[in-house]
């Protein structure tokens, strides 16, 4: 039975009791990850692969204070155009739901409140992580502890190349939490196939990743795992031509004062721009790739 604050579609409902595979989804980057129209249709499209490979779909978000397992066609849209849809991680969730708000969940909250509908499998564009000058800014991302404590397994292109991706995998070590290479050795970086990072670990099929999942629940090993899959070749950009796009957007960050929760949706927003749309088609690119792994996972996983 899932958490009773929980709104869950009957789709979803019925999938989880039947033991049908499950994969749920986040909204923020709906609302806060992508321009309009490409983030509306890029949901509804990421939906459509997770249901044509076997597996049912559940986006997450908080409306009208009700944190919701699964979305209609005018809940993503709401989503993707309404101006006061707030950036949702665990620590907003209480007061976004008590005051009745609209929020789009990021990777923290959204594998929080799969885990309370009991959905195991996530998918996700890339995870957030430790900051550039975090020494001094402490900036790091919620996403991380909610890995070292909540037990779903995340699907992502690797951390977001505009974060310090050596760090954040020194941190998720601490943690506990393993980082799998899908089919690689090398750490992917969202927008590229390489990081100069090595994947600590590496596994080449569904059927493998769903086993580790089943292995690290049973053994009482508590919190997630990462599923890092590189965006595909044909799709990605060079991590040397992005490389120099992101210093140039963080130059511009660091010029404006902007910081926290705001800090990344600007990043991303910048690089688009300064890419003239290159890094959107890739970040659109890597989802569909992800959705396509997450559903073959979750199908796995519902076997046993």
């Amino acid at each position: 039975m899932s958490h009773p604050l929980l709104r869950v579609t009957e789709e979803v409902a019925t999938a989880l009791a039947e033991g049908r595979p499950v994969v749920a989804l986040e909204s923020t980057i709906i609302s806060h990850g992508m321009p309009y129209p490409q983030n509306v249709a890029m949901a509804v499209e990421v939906e459509g692969i997770v249901r044509d490979r076997g597996a049912t779909p559940a986006t997450i978000a908080v409306l009208d204070g009700r944190p919701r397992i699964g979305l209609g066609p005018d809940d993503l849209e709401l989503l993707a155009s309404h101006p006061d849809v707030a950036k949702v991680s665990v620590r907003d969730l209480p007061y976004v739901v008590s005051r009745g708000g609209h929020g789009a969940t990021t990777v923290a909250s959204t594998m929080r409140l799969a885990a309370l509908a009991g959905i195991r499998t996530f998918v996700t564009g890339g995870l957030g992580g430790v900051h550039r000058g975090a020494e001094t800014s402490f900036d790091v991302s919620a996403d991380l502890t909610e890995l070292g404590q909540t037990d779903v397994a995340v699907v992502c292109a690797g951390v977001k190349s505009i974060l310090d991706i050596g760090l954040t995998l020194e941190t998720l070590e601490t943690l506990g939490v393993p980082v799998v290479g899908y089919g690689t050795e090398e750490f992917p970086s969202f927008y590229s196939r390489e990081s100069g990072h090595r994947a600590p670990m590496r596994l080449d099929s569904p059927a493998d990743v769903a086993a580790m999942m089943r292995t690290k629940w049973d053994l009482g090993l508590a919190g997630g795992l990462v599923v890092a899959n590189p965006i595909p070749a044909e799709d990605e950009i060079a991590a040397a031509e992005i490389g120099a796009v992101i210093d140039h957007a963080l130059a511009d960050l660091d010029r404006l004062g902007i910081g926290g929760k705001d800090a990344t949706p600007y990043l991303l927003g910048r690089i688009v721009e300064l890419t003239d749309g290159a890094s959107l088609t890739a970040n659109i690119a890597l989802v569909r790739s992800n959705a396509r792994l997450g559903a073959a996972i979750a199908r796995e996983y519902a076997v046993h």
